[in-house]
């Protein structure tokens, strides 16, 4: 027990640190200076470990400052981006500053919850958030408060009947079954293009997953079976996760063929995005498809014939290699598209 307050007095001591010239902070600024993102650099093992540590130190009386560090160590533990970390981290802030500081984290209410959301829609003219950003902070109290619930600190979850409202974008036109026949007719004119269009559209790789991807990741030990890896990169804290993806048989030689003409040995696509839209534009073209075709578009049309072939909705997270949060924009657009009215 020593050594666990001995790790948060150094934590605290080190955010609490100032230079000797400057003011001395107060309990309130220091609570602030709580939500700033620390280095994520420990290896997963020290992390779940520290995370272990600081949330059993968390009961229904500890103060929403108190929970900060425990929930950034768990994002980042769950293989959170940067980008989550830190929206949900300023979420808490701003809910912390509505709710105070030093509430009891047991203590809080469905209604403190909505009256935060509500103030934020209406509280301010002219400073009214994006549905998207409203959308987001929901899914933030949904997040942490299933975390804290989970975890046996509190007793009832508040923000466990809270009401997701996301606006729904208009869907994609997705190519149809003879468009992507033209499509793959079209491609295989060019072993680079014909390679572009079976990894959007039949392994569903989002445009950076493509231009990431080096040949070691490519797998053809297996002919019948061509496999990739898609790793994520080390700047979205899932350096340590990955997904394996198989294709079509026919990869296996389309992608060979690619090889031997293009001399490729470590980047599969050593060229900008601009250059790989330019590779589809040429076959969309050549197969005399009227509509805007993207690979985010071939993306989507993998993802939904996933969904018609019977896959379930969280297998196809895995597959798009999708975070709970990405999940939440995709999945009811998937499901419309998938299953029409």
């Amino acid at each position: 027990m020593q050594d666990m307050q001995r790790d948060i007095q150094q934590e605290q001591e080190a955010q609490q640190s100032t230079a000797v010239d400057e003011p001395v902070q107060t309990e309130e600024s220091t609570q602030r200076d709580l939500f700033e993102v620390s280095d994520a650099s420990t290896d997963g093992v020290e992390s779940a470990e520290r995370s272990a540590v600081y949330t059993n130190l968390l009961t229904e009386q500890s103060s929403l400052a108190e929970c900060v560090v425990p929930y950034q160590k768990e994002l980042m533990l769950r293989g959170k981006s940067n980008y989550t970390v830190t929206c949900f981290l300023s979420d808490l802030k701003m809910f912390s500053e509505h709710t105070g500081y030093s509430t009891p984290v047991g203590r809080i209410t469905k209604e403190q919850l909505t009256d935060w959301l509500m103030k934020l829609k209406f509280g301010t003219r002219g400073q009214v958030p994006a549905p998207k950003t409203m959308a987001r902070r929901v899914t933030f109290l949904k997040n942490f408060f299933a975390w804290l619930h989970g975890e046996a600190v509190i007793k009832e979850d508040p923000a466990a009947s809270l009401t997701l409202e996301r606006p729904l974008p208009p869907l994609p036109e997705l190519l149809h079954a003879d468009e992507i026949q033209g499509l793959l007719t079209a491609s295989a004119e060019d072993p680079r293009c014909q390679s572009l269009v079976y990894l959007a559209l039949h392994a569903g790789l989002k445009k950076e997953e493509v231009m990431g991807l080096k040949v070691q990741q490519v797998d053809l030990s297996d002919e019948r079976v061509p496999l990739i890896t898609v790793r994520f990169a080390a700047s979205t804290n899932k350096q340590h996760r990955e997904r394996r993806l198989a294709l079509p048989s026919e990869f296996t030689q389309i992608f060979k063929e690619y090889q031997q003409k293009y001399h490729i040995t470590n980047e599969v696509f050593a060229c900008t995005d601009r250059n790989l839209n330019y590779i589809l534009a040429k076959a969309v073209k050549s197969a005399n498809i009227k509509k805007r075709v993207t690979l985010q578009l071939l993306r989507d049309t993998f993802a939904v014939q996933q969904l018609k072939s019977g896959v379930t909705p969280e297998a196809l997270r895995e597959k798009m290699g999708l975070s709970d949060e990405a999940w939440l924009e995709s999945r009811e657009k998937y499901r419309r598209l998938a299953l029409p009215k």
